[in-house]
Order: structure tokens, then C-alpha cells, then sequence
């Protein structure tokens, strides 16, 4: 009974939630409201949300901050047993990097029907990356809606 309760505790959900309030942090700095996590056997390692306003910079992306941080946590370029929690699917640059960070699992909420990774019709990820999609996509959804709505 117990082992349920620990893995209930660390589902995809809780880590998303905490992807989400990274992009809530990027939604209150005028960035795109994009979070991303990273797991290591159930323990956060990184978090990062968009920056590429605040550091003039079209690379930093939440996906790309995270990566970055999990290396230096890490002290290496591969992250074979981590999984990564995003709030939005990754872009093709993001997917390349996690294709060569070697990642385990991708989890994403809302799809990116315009620059998602999927609209390539070649795998971009590393063929051993597990990937689930739509993990709180509703919510992810609705607060990128929210930035862009008050934008335009």
C-alpha cells in the first residue's frame, strides 16, 4: 500500500505541476510561458522556464535551460535516466539537444501544432527516449493562450 502512495506522489502530473509554475515565472517576466523540469529518479535536478527575452537569446528556450542545468548537476552530457517535463511540445532545436543529451523520457502537455517537433516526418529524438504527450496539455494550453490573448 505504501508504494502506491510514493508513486502516486511522484506521478507525471506532480512533476508537470511544477513545470507549470515555471512557466507561470516566465509568463510574469513577459516570456512565453513555457516550463521545463528534470528528473532523476524521482528527485528535481532542474527547472528553468524561457528566457529568450530576458537574455536576448532565440536558444533559451525552458528545454535548453533545463538541459544545461542537468548537465552541470550532473557533471555530464548525458541524461540516459532522466525524464523531462514540459509544459509545450519541444521544438526541432530542442528535440536535437535531447537527442544528443540521449534523455530517457520526454513528458509534454500541449502539443505545438505550428513548430513542434512531431511536424517533422523524421524521429528527432534519440531512439531509446520514451515520450508521453498531453500530461495537464489543458492547462498548458490555456495559459500560453492567456499570454498570447493579452499580446495581440
Amino acid at each position: 500500500m505504501q508504494n502506491n502512495l510514493i508513486i502516486m506522489f511522484f506521478s507525471d502530473e506532480y512533476f508537470m505541476n511544477i513545470a507549470l509554475r515555471e512557466a507561470e515565472v516566465a509568463f510574469e517576466k513577459g516570456e512565453i510561458p513555457v516550463g521545463a523540469v528534470i528528473v532523476l529518479n524521482n528527485t528535481l535536478i532542474a527547472k528553468a522556464h524561457n528566457l529568450t527575452q530576458t537574455l536576448n537569446d532565440v536558444t533559451a528556450h525552458a528545454e535548453m535551460q533545463a538541459l544545461t542545468a542537468a548537465s552541470h548537476h550532473l557533471g555530464t552530457k548525458y541524461l540516459i535516466d532522466c525524464v523531462l517535463y514540459v509544459t509545450l511540445e519541444p521544438c526541432v532545436m530542442c528535440a536535437g539537444a535531447l537527442y544528443w543529451s540521449q534523455i530517457g523520457k520526454v513528458v509534454y502537455g500541449a502539443p505545438d501544432p505550428k513548430r513542434g517537433y512531431s511536424l517533422v516526418n523524421a524521429p528527432l529524438l534519440h531512439p531509446k527516449t520514451e515520450v508521453a504527450k498531453g500530461v495537464m496539455a489543458k492547462e498548458s494550453k490555456a495559459l500560453l493562450e492567456e499570454f498570447f490573448k493579452a499580446r495581440r
